[in-house]
């Protein structure tokens, strides 16, 4: 799509493909987070599953909510961010906003699973995510008593951005030295790929129809976010379908098993299971 026919498209129309583009990645995004509950609610464990990986999306989520918050809703906040940015508006939407306490909520249950169900005795927090954490904190106290309201909340942003660009890689580099994708769900990967293209392309659109392209840096989370996603949701399903093909899990034969009533699973009596 070339950025002449952006231009030639009228406002009404220009906005409604927009809004379109920006509900189906927010559902795409939204439901994503659903594939994981569900897979580790079905297995009773958290096998497989960084725990830094959840305390990335779980800190990166609350700021990019309160990113969110601030720039819909604070009106003093939107005319700074007008008044740096050549008179435009800023291109926080609703579903943004909603998509944003969404997804904190989700990643928060999904923390609370790795309390609740089974894992192993070496899965824990790193000495990395404890850092980063730590030091974007005092970068953010630093940065709200030395500055403005306006950069403390952007600030937020590039936290959340520095979430979204890191927290992949210990699932990846999980999955890499276990050989296996197993207790990670690939159909959160799958709609995380459909979301990161649609917000990729909704903040493109938006920017050329605006006729400043420079203004999609202007969300500079949403920007990076979507790429983010896709770079690592093609390495997700390269080592899900290409590399790592074996997907038995015990667990999850298990838990056929115990739906089907199987009693004491996994004993001598009941080793032609395996036909369930």
């Amino acid at each position: 799509m070339s950025l002449g026919y952006l231009d030639s498209l009228s406002p009404s129309a220009g906005e409604t493909i927009s809004t379109a583009i920006g509900w189906t990645y927010f559902v795409a995004w939204s439901v994503s987070f659903y594939p994981q509950i569900i897979l580790n609610y079905r297995r009773k464990s958290v096998e497989g599953l960084s725990i830094d990986f959840l305390v990335y999306n779980v800190y990166g989520f609350a700021c990019y909510a309160i990113f969110n918050t601030a720039f819909f809703f604070s009106k003093s906040i939107g005319d700074e961010y007008a008044r740096r940015n050549n008179g435009h508006k800023n291109l926080v939407r609703f579903n943004d906003l909603f998509f944003s306490y969404h997804a904190l909520a989700l990643s928060l249950i999904t923390f609370a699973q790795s309390f609740y169900y089974k894992r192993s005795p070496t899965q824990g927090s790193s000495f990395t995510v404890r850092t980063f954490f730590y030091l974007t904190l005092v970068g953010l106290l630093l940065v709200s008593t030395l500055s403005s309201v306006y950069n403390t909340v952007y600030f937020l942003s590039f936290i959340k951005l520095g979430c979204s660009m890191v927290k992949y890689v210990p699932q990846a580099w999980l999955n890499y030295r276990r050989k296996s994708t197993v207790g990670w769900s690939i159909h959160n990967i799958i709609l995380d790929f459909a979301g990161g293209l649609l917000s990729f392309t909704q903040l493109v659109l938006d920017a050329a129809r605006s006729g400043n392209i420079a203004e999609a840096l202007g969300n500079p989370v949403k920007f990076g976010m979507g790429l983010a996603s896709i770079g690592f949701d093609l390495i997700f399903l390269t080592q899900h379908y290409v590399l790592y093909t074996d997907r038995y899990d015990p667990l999850k034969f298990e838990a056929q098993l115990r739906f089907h009533g199987i009693p004491n699973y996994g004993s001598a009596e009941n080793s032609d299971a395996g036909s369930i």
